[in-house]
């Protein structure tokens, strides 16, 4: 407006600071860059003689117990929210954090915590696929062209010709971690306006961080741990700041800020901005690890981002188009199917 104009310009520049902030966009990339670092604080563990395991079980065990206490006063006595979403909660748990995480890590063991993390995001490209088969409905062009670029990119991730082979094991993990990437989007996409986030997350990750607990009790999962002093960055830290780092920065700031920043923005768009997760996780391994994937990895990489901002972008338009097309007069607006809410929700890598 005009009278902006006329504002002196020390004054404009904080007020557009502070909307920066206000927008939410600045949480969200604060989220996508406090999750990029999972990666490395748990390779940086793994290099010292931790299991997977090990380092998932005390992830999870940490963040739950800090997470419980706004959980708490997020219920404020409605215990019966934890009754009437036992299954989603138990879910969310098993598929979305503990199996999840467990399988990216692995993949983390054996692959670059780049590939490792694109792999995993293949995510969005098997909820098309998936409901391509059982619909058997082909989907739009926007969404199919995603998809195939993907593809491609996977394929350039995988650099089955280069000189520096891929462990194939380490491959398998990752899609593993993508499958259930996949399913805790279905699982998470049904609204609910009965359950608060920030109670799903807690109650998730204590799920998960009894399911582990367990399973390391009657030996199906090994559980390694050393006090062996970690590699950051060309420092050498003491394994509880890698453990601080993995439990405080990568999963309980990052999950409280992605809540507020999907408040703030929405889910579609928070999820749309938490791709940049992937190139933070890139930088992060660089500069704490020394690794950096080829450039042959970095261009398939560009292909998957690029494929999944398509599909996510096809989604945000078929809302209006179907709007759209319920004014005309003669057709209504179609009931949305499960793939536009499949990315309603933070991922957890």
């Amino acid at each position: 407006m005009p009278a902006a104009n006329n504002q002196p310009r020390s004054r404009v520049a904080p007020a557009a600071g502070r909307g920066f902030l206000a927008s939410g966009l600045g949480v969200a990339l604060f989220s996508s860059a406090v999750f990029g670092t999972s990666g490395s604080f748990a390779k940086a563990l793994l290099e010292t003689g931790w299991s997977t395991g090990a380092a998932v079980t005390l992830r999870l065990t940490g963040a739950a117990l800090i997470l419980a206490i706004p959980a708490v006063l997020a219920l404020r006595g409605r215990w019966h929210q934890l009754r009437d979403n036992w299954l989603t909660i138990l879910l969310f748990g098993l598929i979305g954090v503990a199996a999840c995480q467990l399988f990216y890590f692995n993949a983390v063991a054996r692959l670059s915590v780049g590939v490792a993390l694109l792999l995993e995001y293949l995510a969005p490209v098997l909820i098309v696929l998936w409901l391509w088969a059982a619909s058997r409905k082909r989907p739009r062009a926007l969404t199919l062209g995603g998809t195939l670029l993907s593809l491609a990119g996977l394929v350039l991730v995988l650099d089955l010709t280069g000189a520096v082979k891929v462990d194939p094991v380490g491959v398998l993990w990752g899609i593993a971690a993508a499958v259930c990437l996949a399913m805790y989007f279905f699982i998470t996409a049904k609204e609910n306006d009965t359950l608060p986030p920030i109670v799903l997350a807690s109650g998730g990750l204590m799920v998960g961080a009894a399911v582990m607990w367990l399973a390391g009790a009657t030996g199906l999962l090994p559980m390694a741990f050393s006090t062996a002093d970690t590699k950051l960055g060309g420092w050498v830290a003491p394994w509880w700041v890698s453990l601080a780092g993995l439990v405080v920065l990568a999963t309980v700031l990052a999950y409280v800020s992605g809540i507020m920043a999907a408040r703030a923005l929405g889910s579609k768009v928070a999820s749309f901005v938490s791709l940049t997760e992937v190139l933070f996780a890139v930088v992060w391994a660089w500069l704490l690890l020394g690794e950096l994937p080829g450039a042959i990895q970095l261009l398939g990489g560009v292909l998957i981002v690029g494929g999944v901002i398509l599909v996510r972008l096809d989604e945000l338009r078929a809302p209006a188009a179907e709007t759209e097309a319920g004014t005309g007069g003669e057709a209504e607006p179609k009931a949305p199917s499960p793939l536009e809410h499949a990315n309603d929700v933070e991922p957890v890598p």
